[in-house]
């Protein structure tokens, strides 16, 4: 199993360690089993006293061995887990944004919450696994004591059944990935749920088929897992079978093919229903397994794709200083991917585009002409298939990429905002945030204390503005604008375009606004256009400035 093999390779010793404590703690069972036979068919009270310490002494080896077991494995299961979780977070950090949104952020989370809760339950799991694994060798050690010829005999059947266990739930691990796979379509459902919740509520047709589909995809993951369980249930069942005919075999068969003594004949009896237990919980174990291993290897799958993709690197132990930045320009660059809906490739570019600091730029165009994608082109979030982007005249390659984005303060139109002030340091954090949120009409919703925001629960309009803030507290050269001001009402987009641009364009930023609001455009420095993908509109920088009579239509450019 992968996932046995890939904790062998993280932690052998500790696993030798492991099993070796179980091991002890099979030999202090086998040997129970032998003291309490040997006094149930003898009755010599001058040992009675030596058997006493010795059922004590093996009684607290056995449960101060399987102690040590579980402890041990229980601290490592836990440890395996938060280390994939981290490794998992680490290479979706490393991944470039366009291979993240092709594989799904349902996708992604049913692998960070389900997979990771089922191999966690599997682990755990693991050091009754051992010991269970442990009595069972124990007590067969202790059956061939007694009679090896009876005790093979018995090992054959308990294979032949053990066979039989597994070829029941064969077609159970099969159900299980069949389930397995209609859960990243699952965790896709909720994420429309919560997200499209006012869009579902609005329109009732689309509210039925969402329900049509939630209930089809809930009836499809609930068959696969109920028939995965009535297999491993039917498979539990086998076993209890199998222990009966066991015990009636011992009891009415074996007396007749060998001549046993009493003591022999209840030493078998007593141990084949002392290994009961253990023996049905080692074959239990094997659903949690199953269902571990099935996580586990979609962990690794999308590991695997992941690291194919990204770029995993640590933070630098030495901040680099950043450069002043002087220019940025785009050449030539393009962009292509699929639109779904219309069934067809959309080709973005080829882009010829310079920046340079202290200026606004406003980016309009239709829905769908590809504003987005060039915001994250110039950003850094896509690399371009084609063309180059050069930074104070120096070429932007996959290895300098990420030192490129950190030029950049940007507020998407599908913003988040994180409680907490991450990656801001400052000795007066909280006093500079109180400034803004002043500044941002916020003051009366939101206090920062250490850093942390004390509440993020605000309108669209207010949690842009809270979005606003930490860009502004980020304080880089270059800020993008998608929509900004698009949530918020007439007189603070007013604030938007008149006060707050002007005032970072005279701190020397760079300002790229993607914006529709035409009434503001004559406030730009320059204006693009994109048509389907295609520049129209390229002004030079040093074209003047429109009135505000003057419109789009009118506006000649370089």
């Amino acid at each position: 199993m992968n996932m046995i093999r890939y904790l062998l390779g993280t932690g052998r010793k500790l696993m030798v360690f492991t099993f070796c404590a179980a091991i002890i703690g099979g030999v202090c069972n086998a040997a129970l089993i032998a003291l309490i036979n040997y006094v149930l068919t003898h009755h010599d009270a001058g040992l009675t006293q030596a058997l006493m310490f010795g059922f004590i002494g093996l009684a607290f080896g056995k449960l101060a061995s399987s102690f040590i077991a579980q402890v041990t494995l229980a601290r490592f299961s836990q440890h395996t887990i938060a280390n994939l979780r981290r490794n998992l977070v680490r290479q979706i950090l490393g991944v470039p944004l366009r291979k993240l949104e092709e594989i799904g952020a349902g996708r992604i989370m049913v692998t960070l919450s389900e997979d990771i809760s089922q191999v966690t339950q599997a682990l755990l799991i693991i050091p009754t696994f051992a010991v269970n694994v442990a009595i069972l060798v124990g007590g067969a050690v202790y059956l061939s004591w007694l009679s090896w010829k009876v005790a093979l005999s018995m090992s054959i059947f308990i294979m032949l059944g053990v066979v039989a266990y597994r070829l029941l739930i064969v077609s159970g691990f099969s159900h299980l990935s069949q389930a397995r796979e209609g859960e990243d379509k699952l965790f896709g459902c909720f994420r429309g749920l919560t997200e499209g919740i006012k869009e579902l509520k609005l329109h009732r047709e689309r509210r039925g088929e969402f329900t049509d589909d939630i209930q089809a995809i809930t009836e499809k993951f609930s068959q696969n897992n109920v028939a995965a369980e009535i297999r491993f249930i039917i498979a539990h069942t086998w076993t209890q079978v199998l222990f009966f005919l066991l015990v009636g075999v011992i009891l009415f068969a074996l007396p007749k093919m060998e001549t046993m003594t009493p003591a022999t004949l209840t030493g078998y009896v007593v141990t084949t229903l002392y290994l009961m237990g253990p023996l049905a919980g080692v074959l239990g174990s094997i659903s949690a397994f199953s269902r571990g291993n099935i996580s586990f290897k979609k962990i690794e799958e999308m590991g695997a794709s992941l690291v194919a993709e990204g770029n995993i690197s640590e933070l630098p132990a030495i901040r680099p200083v950043m450069e002043p930045f002087h220019s940025l320009e785009l050449v030539d660059i393009c962009h292509s991917y699929h639109r779904e809906k219309e069934d067809e490739k959309f080709i973005l570019g080829p882009i010829n585009l310079k920046f340079k600091p202290g200026e606004i730029v406003y980016l309009v165009g239709g829905n769908g002409s590809g504003k987005s994608s060039l915001a994250k082109l110039i950003t850094g979030l896509y690399p371009p298939e084609s063309g180059h982007i050069l930074l104070n005249g120096k070429r932007v390659t996959d290895q300098n990429r990420d030192d490129y984005r950190q030029m950049f303060s940007a507020v998407f139109s599908d913003f988040y905002v994180f409680e907490r002030l991450l990656g801001i340091e400052g000795a007066d954090l909280d006093k500079q945030a109180s400034y803004y949120l002043e500044h941002l009409h916020l003051s009366h919703k939101v206090k920062v204390k250490d850093g942390t925001l004390s509440t993020t629960a605000l309108s669209q309009g207010q949690r842009k503005r809270l979005a606003l803030l930490t860009a502004y507290l980020e304080d880089r050269p270059f800020y993008l604008f998608d929509e900004w001001a698009s949530d918020q009402d007439p007189l603070f987009k007013q604030v938007f375009y008149e006060q707050l641009l002007p005032e970072l364009k005279a701190r020397g930023k760079t300002l790229l606004v993607i914006t529709h609001d035409d009434k503001y455009f004559h406030l730009a420095d320059r204006l693009l256009k994109l048509d389907y993908g295609k520049l129209v509109y390229e002004p030079q920088f040093d074209q003047p400035v429109l009135a505000c009579e003057d419109t789009l239509e009118s506006r000649s450019f370089a």
